[in-house]
């Protein structure tokens, strides 16, 4: 809720790493403070002892999250994040020339939330199960790029001097991968292990398929007729072995955190909500909890959700000319657990499929198609989260009756 009439001075805090440019005006406008403090605990402290001059202190500051905002939240001031774009566009209001300080940047913070903010909204209180959610699954995203350069690293070293490892192995996620070079390092370590051994590892890692068993086999007994020169042998192998140690390493990890996620995400009660949604699973489920979060009052309809998601389009129409792009600003990590959400749902969802098919026949691109899914989905969770229900498939294809859903005609056809 914003009460921006009971505000009577506006601070704009343009933070850094090391330090913080604070202006401060009344309600006319007129600067009553300028001052600068450091980013350390003395520096916190002449803060809290300063904004004591200025009861009900409402602060602009580009950053919705992040040590800065939990102090100030702390030292009990209103929070009203900005967007860094709006940030950039009020301060060329004030000096059209281009001129940029740390000093302008907070003066055009503070003057547009005293003459703008009461269409802002405030941060308020968060739920700190939801915010510890919401950084662990963030963090092990991070870890499983991480996970993903290493991969494209140890690939790159393998055809370097080991391409018959490529052809046995397509999937070098997989820890019988990295097993495999573990066991036999080089082209010439395989071949003079021999077939029993080879069999013997397939029947060990329980790889042994009669559809590509001996395709394997065959492979095997050919990674000999690679010719590669002995100094690329021999760095290279200890390279990709490095590489490997690296990757059981993170792997164990990623474990920890997939434990830590999945008994997080069990106590909150709107886990069976998002674990309703069919292809969320016990991945993507607990990501969608904590990226929309539970607070209600945040979106008060499904459109904010899918701006702040990244699937709604941005129009620009200026006279005869007539637009539609792609929706950049917004939440990164939404947007992307939902690309991958929406994915998952058209392999377990048949409206979500059916979408889909059609998205790709009327020339759309995989990823535009999702996106389009992505964005009819948000609408079916943003009411489901309001109304607190699980996610029903026969209450959704008596909606699409009532409403008369091409996607029904689809069907039918």
């Amino acid at each position: 809720m914003n009460d921006h009439s009971k505000h009577r001075y506006f601070a704009g805090f343009d933070w850094a790493s090391d330090h913080h440019d604070i202006i401060v005006v009344d309600e006319f406008g007129r600067i009553v403070a300028d001052f600068q403090i450091a980013h350390t605990t003395a520096g916190w402290r002449e803060w809290r002892e300063k904004i004591t001059a200025w009861p009900d202190l409402a602060v602009a500051v580009e950053t919705s999250f992040g040590i800065v905002v939990e102090n100030l939240l702390d030292s009990g001031v209103t929070v009203y994040p900005i967007n860094p774009k709006s940030a950039k566009c009020y301060r060329q209001r004030k000096c059209p020339s281009g001129t940029k300080t740390d000093r302008l940047d907070a003066w055009a913070m503070a003057d547009a939330l005293r003459s703008d903010g009461h269409s802002w909204r405030p941060l308020g209180p968060k739920d700190p199960l939801i915010e510890l959610l919401r950084i662990l699954c963030r963090d092990e995203v991070q870890l499983i790029e991480e996970r993903t350069a290493l991969i494209c690293q140890l690939r790159q070293a393998l055809r370097d001097y080991y391409p018959a490892a490529l052809e046995i192995f397509d999937d070098w996620t997989a820890p019988h991968a990295w097993a495999f070079v573990e066991r036999f390092p080089t082209a010439d370590a395989l071949a003079k292990a021999g077939k029993r051994q080879w069999e013997k590892f397939l029947h060990t890692h329980k790889l042994w398929r009669p559809q590509t068993s001996q395709a394997r086999l065959e492979a095997m007994a050919k990674a000999g007729e690679w010719k590669t020169s002995a100094p690329v042998v021999e760095a290279k192998s200890l390279y990709a072995c490095s590489k490997i140690r690296q990757l059981r390493t993170l792997e164990s990890q990623l474990q920890q955190y997939r434990k830590r996620i999945e008994a997080l995400f069990a106590t909150h009660p709107d886990s069976g909500l998002f674990g309703s949604l069919p292809g969320a699973g016990p991945k993507l489920a607990p990501r969608l909890l904590g990226e929309i979060g539970s607070d209600r009052q945040r979106y008060d309809e499904p459109q904010g959700l899918q701006c702040v998601a990244g699937t709604a389009p941005v129009s620009f129409r200026s006279g005869q000319i007539s637009k539609v792009y792609m929706r950049r600003a917004c939440c990164p990590s939404l947007r992307h657990t939902i690309h991958l959400f929406a994915d998952h749902s058209r392999h377990s969802s048949v409206w979500a499929s059916t979408y889909y098919d059609e998205q790709r026949k009327h020339g759309k691109s995989h990823a535009q198609a999702l996106r389009a899914l992505g964005q009819r989905w948000i609408k079916i969770i943003w009411r489901m989260w309001h109304d607190r229900a699980l996610y029903d498939a026969n209450l959704h294809l008596k909606n699409q009756i009532s409403h008369g859903s091409w996607l029904l005609k689809v069907n039918i056809t």
